[in-house]
């Protein structure tokens, strides 16, 4: 008997080793970041891993009048600060900029996995309770900081998205999408909202993002999965890695297109006046793959997931594989590098540096928690050319900069991205609790 147990206890002893040795030399990038953006990135062999690389930047905070660095030719100062995990925003029509203060819903399943997803979003300033209300920042001055704030709308479960339609405001809840009618300069609003679709939530990916469509009469609503590669089974990603068409007057949705692991930030292009999203792609290929993006999106498109990447690259790890659906895989239009974690997305019509930054889309990149070195944490502009799509050759452009300080460590986090009334580029940073003004230099 005491032979059996120490031969069990050597067995646990050389897997905790292993395991040790695993997160103290986790896969470090192969490939130059630079190789893997832009409209044709580099995709090398996949390094499968049966456990993630675990490097995410510990959080220091923001210390004294210390700012994010922004490009030259361009200033930053904070817009508004002391804000609860500041996650999204909205100009309303007045100018005034509603804020998402919300973090992901209580996270079911405990063990090892769920002590592990505690200790990384700790890490990361993300364990923080979601405080589950809108806030009302109002400049009325215009000297671009909000000297009024007001609890605009309460009793919400994990909210993101926001849009105005037909005098309705809609709210994506990481379970719901709901409506409340709205006044314009109005600071609070108590009406119990009204349900208009239900969401499938829980797994991974709470974020809920949302617009109007150029048609005046739909939302476009971003839904992530729940897991990484449909791990879980395709039946828990039922309207998961989709951006669903929803219509609130019928109450009803349509998949709009599928095969997107995370859409987030989503913006109309001023182009052509179709749809664009920004995608969290896949884990634990390595860290040089795969990388994130910036697409536009067309009615019926489909992405890959879970079966394949960036246009049709298999991933060996999903079962049962479907190499049918490899010739319908949407390739994206441009590569972000991976593990970027592109959260916001907004176009040069709505936000108005001019000069180099004069045509294409701003993109908040929260930074990566899988990737040794990291990579994001930033703000990154993509030039356009006059036919509405990335420049030939064109690389993101650094505009905001400065959220990990020297030693690596974070002193904020970049989420959504929107232009102010005056066309300054506003920057929630929901680790910093401050949303940060971005203009031309005077």
């Amino acid at each position: 008997m005491l032979k059996h147990v120490l031969r069990l206890a050597a067995l646990l002893f050389v897997i905790a080793v292993a395991v040790v040795v695993y997160l103290a030399w986790p896969d470090t990038a192969q490939v130059p970041f630079d190789r893997v953006t832009g409209k044709r990135p580099q995709i090398t062999e996949a390094r499968v891993q049966t456990l993630p690389t675990v490097k995410v930047a510990d959080v220091v905070g923001w210390q004294g009048n210390e700012t994010p660095t922004p490009a030259a030719g361009l200033t930053v100062k904070a817009f508004a600060k002391g804000l609860d995990h500041p996650r999204w925003l909205y100009r309303l029509p007045n100018g005034d900029v509603l804020v998402a203060e919300t973090n992901s819903p209580p996270r079911k399943g405990g063990g090892i996995q769920g002590w592990v997803m505690g200790l990384l979003l700790g890490k990361a300033g993300a364990g923080v309770p979601s405080a589950n209300r809108l806030t009302l920042l109002r400049d009325a001055d215009g000297d671009g900081v909000a000297e009024q704030r007001h609890v605009f709308m309460t009793g919400l479960n994990s909210p993101t998205g926001m849009a105005l339609l037909d005098g309705q405001l809609y709210v994506a809840n990481t379970d719901s999408v709901v409506r409340v009618p709205y006044t314009d300069g109005a600071t609070q609003i108590t009406a119990k909202p009204e349900l208009i679709v239900k969401l499938n939530g829980g797994g991974n990916h709470w974020a809920r993002t949302l617009i109007a469509a150029p048609d005046g009469r739909t939302l476009y609503v971003g839904v992530g999965s729940s897991s990484n590669i449909a791990e879980n089974g395709l039946e828990a990603e039922k309207y998961r890695a989709n951006i669903l068409e929803v219509y609130p007057k019928e109450k009803t949705f349509r998949i709009y297109a599928s095969g997107l692991r995370n859409p987030q930030g989503m913006a109309i292009s001023p182009f052509n006046k179709q749809l664009w999203t920004v995608v969290n792609e896949r884990d634990m290929l390595g860290s040089d793959l795969a990388p994130d993006y910036l697409t536009q999106v067309e009615l019926g498109d489909q992405f890959g997931w879970p079966w394949f990447y960036w246009g049709g690259y298999p991933d060996t790890r999903v079962e049962p594989a479907r190499p049918d659906l490899q010739q319908y895989s949407k390739r994206p239009d441009y590569a972000l590098g991976p593990h970027v974690a592109a959260l916001g997305l907004a176009f040069s019509d709505e936000v108005r540096l001019g000069g180099r930054f004069a045509q294409g889309a701003f993109i908040g990149e929260h930074g990566s928690w899988n990737r040794k070195p990291v990579s994001g944490y930033k703000v990154v502009f993509v030039p356009f050319a006059a036919r509405g799509f990335p420049a030939e050759g064109a690389k993101p452009v650094d505009v905001l900069g400065g959220f990990l300080d020297g030693n690596g460590k974070a002193r904020g986090r970049p989420v959504v991205v929107i232009g102010d009334r005056s066309g300054a580029l506003l920057v929630a940073d929901d680790v910093g609790n401050t949303i940060w003004r971005v203009a031309g230099a005077r």
